[in-house]
């Protein structure tokens, strides 16, 4: 990167139009100047690690295409780093716009390596979880250093965007005992905070200290996404007072964070009724600035394990529509086990549809594009245009082939009775 500017957001406040804007305009409708000053005022950020050198950059905020995450990594009981690897590359063949690394056991470095190595879309990870892989030690053990050393560790390493609790401090907790939960604290980065702060009586690390997570940040040009640790995990706790209390934390560690051109996307809910939604993602753009929003499903029952890529789509698409930014995407395993690689693939789609219809919904230019290619093909029953134009065309042919009509041109759903067919010639 130039000696001229230090990170994305540096640039643009001085002007300097990066090959990762240019990157970012390829697949975009925003104009180049409105781009420019999406990434100055912090509502667009562009996750750019220096170290990614494979990188091909994709933006998240304001009038871009929402876009997608998908979570992958190993854990102690399913340790298989090739394993991982195929679903990253899953991800690639379906057009995910970002994978974040929550391997939680074994060679978490070298795995991350080699994701930087071989994937060119934006990495994330989280170094809270690291820190006790990495250390090996009991929670209340680790030390400053080492909460730090992790992030350092990631940073140079090459991760484009790290997932960082700051917000959920001393202040929080005292908020969670005034305000019981039904499921406490559900995210484990947060658990893993709470625990070493109750432990060792501390403040929450990367808050007291989060000038020093700006200085790794910047002089890497890593994107901090501010984790939600008081997500709820429960429909009962959305919106609740510890929930709102880090939130409007979060919105001033992103103003810190933009006075030394750090780019910030801020993390969101987690389990949030429908009637919720629109209020919780208003309610970040208020407190936050209009920083990007990144949000984990939401969710919007907590009835439906085995089906929750349909839950977080349903509340992701509501979301996107209200404004959120980045989905990240939900698998039918979640709940229940590490997903397979065809439960990623579940997931990926779910959230891929969830995105697409919040873009058709605020009015993303160029978003009904696809659509109306698909609704052409539809009418004229040029099958061949229909798979070209789905958004699984592998899916949509087999479906097709599997069961053959009599009367050629149409489908077994409706066979000699298709609408199309019958008045398509009278129109």
């Amino acid at each position: 990167m130039s000696e001229a500017y230090t990170t994305q957001m540096d640039a643009a406040r001085k002007g300097i139009f990066t090959s990762q804007m240019e990157q970012v305009l390829e697949n975009e409708s925003i104009s180049r100047q409105n781009l420019l000053e999406g990434v100055a005022r912090g509502v667009i950020a562009i996750p750019a690690n220096k170290n990614h050198f494979g990188l091909k950059a994709s933006g998240v905020g304001a009038g871009l295409k929402t876009k997608i995450n998908v979570n992958l990594g190993v854990s102690k009981d399913v340790c298989s780093f090739d394993g991982e690897m195929n679903k990253a590359m899953l991800a690639l063949e379906y057009r995910a716009d970002a994978i974040m690394d929550l391997s939680v056991s074994g060679d978490t470095e070298g795995f991350r390596k080699r994701l930087v190595r071989e994937v060119p879309v934006m990495i994330g990870s989280v170094p809270i979880y690291d820190t006790l892989t990495r250390t090996g030690k009991p929670t209340e053990e680790i030390t400053l250093d080492d909460w730090f050393k992790t992030a350092e560790i990631h940073a140079e390493n090459g991760i484009d965007f790290l997932t960082i609790h700051a917000g959920l401090t001393r202040k929080c907790v005292e908020s969670i005992r005034a305000n019981p939960r039904v499921c406490g604290v559900v995210s484990r980065g947060g658990a893993i905070l709470f625990e070493w702060m109750e432990k060792t009586g501390n403040e929450n690390p990367f808050y007291e200290h989060f000038d020093r997570l700006l200085a790794i940040c910047e002089q890497h040009d890593v994107c901090i996404s501010l984790g939600d640790g008081l997500r709820p995990g429960s429909i009962k706790d959305s919106t609740d007072a510890p929930q709102i209390q880090e939130l409007i934390t979060l919105g001033e560690l992103t103003k810190r964070a933009w006075e030394k051109n750090v780019q910030v996307i801020i993390e969101g809910p987690g389990h949030v009724p429908l009637h919720e939604v629109e209020m919780n993602v208003k309610l970040q753009k208020k407190l936050c600035h209009n920083a990007p929003f990144y949000v984990l499903g939401p969710l919007v029952t907590d009835i439906a394990p085995g089906y929750d890529h349909i839950t977080s789509a349903i509340g992701g698409a509501l979301a996107a529509m209200h404004g959120a930014d980045f989905l990240c995407y939900v698998t039918p395993a979640e709940h229940l086990r590490l997903p397979s690689i065809d439960d990623v693939k579940e997931g990926i789609m779910a959230s891929k549809i969830a995105a697409h219809a919040g873009d058709l919904a605020k009015g993303i230019p160029g978003a009904e594009k696809q659509d109306l290619t698909m609704s052409r093909a539809r009418v004229s029953l040029d099958w061949e245009g229909q798979f070209a134009a789905a958004i699984d065309p592998g899916k949509a042919r087999t479906y097709k082939e599997s069961s053959q009509p009599l009367e050629k041109g149409v489908c077994t759903m409706c066979g000699d009775f298709c609408a199309m067919k019958r008045v398509s010639d009278l129109l």
